[in-house]
């Protein structure tokens, strides 16, 4: 059946070009006629209606069920979602992990919970055996696509079911936990991240006959719009012409999936004023919280309680038992933003000095893996993300630092992605939403060069590359580029000089056997800057009297000279400072001859992130992180982001 079903594909394929370029010749054939706007839209409703249904629902639509053949058998998950004393309140979710549509599926197992009630279909129960019918709009289920049923339970859920069957084929069975962090609770709004293509009904990044089979399978059919019923790819809640029409004009291979990573920063609720309903959900993939600390028991904690837990948001209550950040993002926000996931980093500049002593041992570092398991758990995240900065040393001067850090680093991150994969086990999550561990670390040869690259990046999902602060005001002796991609000689010959850059970072990567798909180069969503700066050269690789005063800076802790993107963008627009472009080096700076007595700005910018982009794409990495999402307020930045990585931005 499956060579059968590729027959038909190429089958599909060959006359759906043929009918493209019909139709193409047809409209220039009418485009001088008064009527041709009319006429085309009644030639392509009849051709798509009348030929590819009777065309391809003969030669295209393959039934599964009726072969009884399965590349993946379907997937039946059990999870509790709330529970009490006598009772709880559950789901079963059906998976398709064929290639092919469900059309009209019925669940049958044996044993299990004792059910008192079930919607979103019928069930009914004859001594152990229990049968459970769609309820006629959710019946189709395409390629990938789940239908989640829920019930009321008596007692509590017995892990003992036996011969599960969808529409005849053995499934197979897991069972899951609660929302939240456990297991996850069936999303109830569409997932529509920044590669979202609704054409690309089965998932595969690729708009093809697969996806027409889905269509045709469900042709006439009406439903609720959503990720429920992807036949309607226009999402107006029937399935017809139009669709067609819409895939016909998506045909073919979509750009691949990337990741777009934003730190959400703890402490932008305050004077930043960012709240997490402010966050554009839609453009990124995955959030990282900073941060959370490391306590003196090498266990993990949120860092600012206040904002984490307990700070009130429209629609918390007194006695709920978490609010704050933590609820909004995870709990609020991510139900509406089911692509989005979302990752607790632990440590950062400021919260890194307990690092070393939690990876000593390996009863610390054991203490500390399973803190992590229980902080996502019992908070809602996704992962975690080890923001040390820096094993070895490099970072505060306060840090305790250890020569063995070096080794320590790859045995946390180990033993980190052990209990983790045990936990996504555990808690029936699935193989693409398993709990996650990534790295934020340094761009710097000599921080990598600290750190078992070739070793530590088997444990992990991918490396966040913080590809900037390579050169600040901490040295009024030059200006630089704080987030350049590459040496210019005009800057110098040391060795700072020579390779703290992007391109020489992301090359030891790659070097080191970093698979390139586990790198994520990272972005500056801000800048840094030197005042008392002389205009030779627009104030490039000059030396500066001292540091600029920052976006965000009080006055009473001193001149940090870090500018928000937001700020410097509105630096430019005013006129008083040039924009410059060093071609060499391939980064962005402006320059005010008088404020601050010569103000000397680098920063990223649409440009620069083109030329990370073609980098990006000639090495296949594996998308950008930024820091930090309340920067670009605009969304300058990471629109070009978007765009760069063939976003849905992109594809409109």
């Amino acid at each position: 059946m499956r060579r059968m079903h590729k027959h038909r594909v190429r089958i599909a394929d060959n006359l759906v070009q043929n009918l493209r370029w019909s139709l193409s010749h047809q409209a220039r054939t009418l485009a001088a006629s008064s009527t041709c706007c009319t006429t085309l839209t009644t030639t392509l409703t009849t051709t798509l209606t009348t030929t590819l249904t009777t065309t391809l629902t003969t030669t295209l639509v393959v039934t599964a069920v009726s072969n009884n053949v399965w590349a993946a058998p379907p997937l039946v998950t059990f999870a509790v979602t709330s529970s009490w004393d006598t009772g709880y309140n559950g789901e079963i979710r059906i998976q398709n992990r064929e290639s092919t549509p469900i059309p009209s599926w019925q669940l049958v197992f044996d044993n299990g919970p004792v059910i008192s009630t079930l919607w979103n279909g019928t069930h009914t129960v004859d001594g152990a055996r229990h049968t459970v019918n769609n309820a006629g709009w959710n019946a189709f289920i395409a390629p990938g696509a789940t239908v989640t049923l829920g019930f009321g339970g008596v007692g509590s859920l017995a892990q003992n079911i036996s011969n599960c069957t969808v529409s005849g084929v053995a499934a197979e069975i897991s069972y899951g936990a609660s929302g939240g962090g456990g297991g996850g609770k069936e999303p109830e709004a569409e997932a529509k991240g920044p590669f979202w293509a609704p054409e690309d009904v089965d998932g595969d990044r690729v708009v093809g006959a697969a996806d027409l089979s889905v269509v045709l399978g469900a042709w006439g059919s009406e439903g609720v719009p959503g990720a429920a019923f992807p036949a309607d790819v226009n999402r107006d809640g029937v399935v017809d012409a139009e669709d067609l029409s819409a895939l016909l004009a998506r045909w073919g291979e979509l750009p691949p999936e990337k990741k777009i990573v934003g730190y959400w920063i703890e402490w932008g609720i305050y004077g930043r004023n960012y709240q997490p309903s402010d966050t554009p959900f839609e453009k990124v993939t995955h959030l990282n919280y900073a941060f959370a600390k490391i306590n003196p028991d090498f266990t993990i904690a949120p860092f600012d309680t206040y904002a984490a837990t307990d700070k009130n948001y429209p629609g918390d209550t007194w006695d709920q038992p978490l609010r704050g950040c933590y609820n909004q993002l995870n709990n609020v926000l991510k139900r509406q933003h089911p692509h989005l996931q979302t990752l607790i980093s632990v440590g950062g500049w400021t919260l890194s000095g307990l690092f070393s002593d939690a990876a000593l041992t390996d009863a610390r570092r054991t203490i500390f893996a399973d803190s992590c398991v229980s902080f996502i758990r019992e908070y809602g995240f996704d992962g975690i993300d080890i923001d040390w900065e820096y094993p070895c040393g490099g970072g505060l001067e306060s840090n305790v630092v250890r020569p063995e850090d070096k080794q320590n680093f790859t045995l946390l991150l180990a033993k980190v992605r052990e209990k983790l994969d045990a936990a996504s086990k555990e808690d029936g999550r699935p193989e693409n939403r398993k709990y996650l561990l990534t790295v934020a670390v340094g761009a710097g040869l000599d921080k990598i060069a600290n750190t078992e690259v070739q070793m530590y990046h088997e444990y992990l999902d991918w490396i966040n590359v913080m590809s900037y602060d390579f050169f600040g005001a901490w040295d009024l002796s030059q200006t630089g580029h704080h987030a350049g991609f590459a040496w210019n000689p005009a800057a110098g010959n040391s060795f700072t000089q020579q390779n703290y850059n992007a391109r020489t970072a992301l090359e030891a990567f790659l070097a080191a056997g970093v698979p390139s798909e586990k790198i994520v180069p990272g972005l500056a969503f801000y800048g840094r800057a030197w005042k008392g700066v002389g205009p030779t050269n627009d104030g490039l690789f000059q030396s500066a009297t001292g540091v600029a005063p920052g976006t965000w800076d009080d006055g009473s802790s001193g001149a940090t000279g870090v500018d928000d993107f937001t700020r410097i963008e509105a630096f430019v627009s005013t006129g008083g400072y040039v924009r410059r472009w060093d071609p060499v080096a391939q980064a962005v700076w402006a320059y005010h001859p008088t404020q601050y007595g010569g103000h000397f700005v680098s920063y990223e910018d649409t440009q620069s992130i083109g030329v990370k982009a073609d980098y990006l794409r000639e090495h296949d990495l594996g998308g950008f992180m930024f820091w930090e999402i309340t920067a670009d307020r605009n969304e300058t930045l990471l629109n070009a982001v978007v765009d760069e990585l063939g976003g849905r931005r992109l594809l409109d």
